[in-house]
């Protein structure tokens, strides 16, 4: 399946925004929701979650069509990173502590910072770096 580039930018500002707004307030709540965001990306596809229903709905029809479509399987496992990385900010704002919730948000917060303002996908460099690891039991 191929996505739209720009919706996976647009995608990255939205949620560089929700996961701020998380360290400013502290909210577990708005972490939970981002959580959930994360969890629909990767459950059903990246081109299902809200954030690309609203860049497909509303700024897409603006911009015309891409230049280019890529592979959705990157920014897949991206959002499956954004999702453990949220889970465990949730574990720790509810459970551990504060400290840990605000560590793992800002993670987050840093990958989605790099997509939305250099276009720098950190999950999905990850993806391909571990498709070039050669498997154990498998010829090189």
């Amino acid at each position: 399946m191929q996505v739209d580039p720009r919706g996976q930018r647009f995608a990255a500002v939205v949620t560089t925004v929700v996961l701020a707004l998380v360290l400013i307030t502290g909210s577990h709540w708005l972490l939970a929701f981002q959580a959930l965001v994360f969890a629909v990306a990767v459950m059903i596809g990246v081109r299902h979650s809200p954030y690309a229903w609203i860049f497909a709905r509303f700024v897409r029809p603006r911009l015309g069509a891409p230049p280019e479509l890529e592979d959705a399987a990157p920014p897949r496992f991206a959002q499956g990173v954004g999702l453990a990385f949220a889970l465990v900010g949730l574990a720790g704002y509810l459970f551990v502590g504060s400290w840990l919730g605000m560590v793992a948000t800002a993670f987050a917060l840093f990958a989605a910072f790099l997509n939305a303002a250099f276009g720098f996908c950190l999950g999905c460099e990850m993806y391909l770096l571990l498709r070039r690891l050669p498997l154990p039991g498998k010829a090189a």
